[in-house]
């Protein structure tokens, strides 16, 4: 039997503490409001000697690092993963699709690869160009201030390069190209594919005195002790709490919906508290919802009342439409000129050093939306699985490699840090058809109904994962021998299910015509004035970047916009 306690009132209340939820934290807090922060998992400070995971080896842990409780590894800072005990989704039609939930302060901001690219102009109009889709009702220049601001709030490294659709930003010194970085861009040269310094959210320069500067131990997906790479908790909610900000924590709380009153304006939020699996409610004059794009529909769909019979916000009906996500595939090549590598620490920041930006604007292709490269290599700390696989070395050295003790020892340390890896990351064509509502028969452990997915992949991802590999082809072979076979149109060119690239947009899109978008141009619903959304769900499409520089920038808007809505008591 559970018990709703008695209800307690603030300014705004913010669920989800991931990038969106973080920015409004620190922007609400800051200009005095009163905030409770609704988080579906436990508090997390990777400085917390009892949470920190940084530095320790693969040994250190029960399971040599394996991912039994966390889906990439024991060390990894994402409490959660595609599959969570108690918290199921379901699926129709075929799908594959896999939906990732990270249950932490902060969520998937503390484990994440820390590329944090600004959408361009023409990312914002691509109907303009090749005419799918939808433009966005808001500019490049609309959230430039703003990336502006992330920039030197957060820091990020780069270079200005003055690529038209890659805008340039405020940049701290980036790192040197390891080994195997330069091999790639001795191959994309020949190729004829652009190389720049990559753009991450980590310090390699004293930005102030809270964050310390990155050490360069290549274990970000780790959450970082110094607060050196961004994280929404390190970054954001810890500074507006020093800073005197008025923030109440709810950790393990569960929200299962939006209250509305008589006139369907919004009064609260209910949540499950998961320790005493108590049922609560707490009020604000403003919601703010940023529990991630799918979490945000499911929490609206499940809003519904007397006002709101199809959910709140849903009277277009298109809450949960147009889910996309990125598109991904790989590959690798051996190197036989790094075998036998004299052992040294070129361990770098947790992530790429260089990348490839999209290069192909001008070009005609069959398929209508770009992908970025992105490359992994080197000789980090090997971890739990590694990858060494003896059978992609026999072909390329004529004898077997690997078996069993000191053979397999010298063989690892002979073949280790010959192996380069890319992966394309590219923007898929939002549709209506692909999209999640709430299966009617299957609730989760919490009493609360789940998630169901309907999402297939077009020719156009389809044609753009096969330019991917033919690019890969050219690249890699220009640099050594190429590890297994090139994917055909059997297995769609290599392209990952929806969801594994955890990069989900789009469920609650914005828009001007309150019939065909879900929220206005500053991610307020069209049919609650004090209901807002800064997670990824109002994105119109997701462009060839990843999401997270984005969503800050728009969170900060919204923020701003929800001051000053608030001062003139329009809501």
């Amino acid at each position: 039997m559970q018990i709703k306690e008695s209800t307690q009132e603030y300014d705004a209340i913010i669920v989800g503490s991931g990038a969106g939820g973080g920015m409004a934290t620190k922007i609400l807090s800051e200009a005095g409001l009163n905030i409770a922060v609704i988080e579906a998992g436990p508090f997390f400070d990777p400085a917390n000697p009892e949470q920190r995971t940084q530095l320790k080896w693969p040994w250190e842990s029960p399971r040599r690092g394996a991912g039994t409780t966390r889906a990439f590894g024991d060390f990894d800072a994402a409490y959660g993963g595609w599959e969570i005990e108690g918290e199921p989704y379901t699926h129709k039609n075929g799908t594959k699709f896999d939906w990732f939930r990270s249950r932490m302060l902060g969520g998937r901001t503390n484990h994440w690869g820390r590329i944090s690219l600004r959408f361009g102009p023409l990312d914002f109009k691509r109907k303009s160009v090749d005419g799918l889709g939808d433009d966005w009702p808001i500019s490049y220049e609309d959230v430039k201030p703003y990336y502006d601001k992330v920039d030197k709030l957060i820091g990020i490294f780069g270079t200005k390069e003055n690529i038209p659709n890659e805008p340039d930003g405020f940049f701290l010194p980036p790192p040197k190209p390891r080994l195997h970085e330069l091999y790639y861009i001795k191959g994309a040269r020949k190729a004829n594919v652009p190389v720049i310094p990559a753009r991450l959210s980590i310090l390699t320069k004293r930005i102030n005195e809270e964050r310390g500067v990155c050490f360069y131990c290549g274990q970000c997906s780790r959450s970082c002790s110094v607060y050196a790479d961004f994280s929404s908790g390190s970054c954001l909610i810890f500074p507006a709490q020093k800073s005197g900000g008025q923030i109440t924590l709810y950790n393990n709380s569960m929200v299962r919906e939006v209250v509305v009153n008589d006139s369907g304006k919004a009064t609260g939020v209910i949540f499950i508290n998961k320790e005493d699996r108590k049922e609560y409610q707490l009020n604000a004059k403003v919601i703010v919802l940023a529990a991630s794009a799918c979490s945000t529909a499911r929490i609206l769909l499940n809003s519904k009342s007397k006002v709101h019979k199809d959910g709140l916000g849903n009277s277009s009906g298109l809450v949960g439409k147009y889910l996309h996500d990125s598109t991904g595939a790989g590959r690798m090549v051996f190197i036989p000129e790094l075998m036998n590598r004299k052992t040294y620490n070129e361990d770098g920041v947790g992530g790429m050093h260089v990348y490839t930006p999209w290069w192909g604007n001008d070009k005609k292709l069959d398929f209508p939306r770009g992908y970025h490269i992105e490359i992994w290599g080197g000789m980090g700390m090997p971890a739990y699985g590694f990858g060494f696989n003896p059978n992609d070395f026999n072909k390329f050295i004529g004898k077997n490699v690997g078996g069993y003790g000191n053979q397999l020892r010298d063989d690892v340390k002979r073949f280790y840090g010959s192996v380069l890896g890319v992966a394309g990351r590219g923007e898929s064509v939002p549709m209506e058809s692909n999209y999640c509502e709430i299966d009617p028969n299957v609730v989760d452990e919490w009493g609360i109904p789940v998630l169901r997915f309907n999402y297939h992949w077009s020719d156009y991802e389809r044609n753009q994962a096969k330019h991917m590999h033919e690019t890969f082809e050219e690249i890699l072979g220009n640099v050594g021998e190429l590890i297994g076979e090139k994917p055909g149109k059997d297995s769609d060119y290599g392209l990952e299910a929806p969801g594994r690239i955890i990069h989900e947009v789009g469920t609650t899109r914005m828009g001007d015509n309150p019939k065909t978008s879900v929220t206005n141009k500053y991610q307020q619903l069209h049919d609650v004035d004090n209901v807002f959304i800064v997670d990824a769900g109002p994105f119109v499409s997701q462009a060839d970047k990843n999401p997270t520089w984005t969503i800050l920038a728009l969170s900060w808007r919204t923020c701003d916009y929800i001051v000053e809505q608030l001062k003139k008591q329009n809501i």
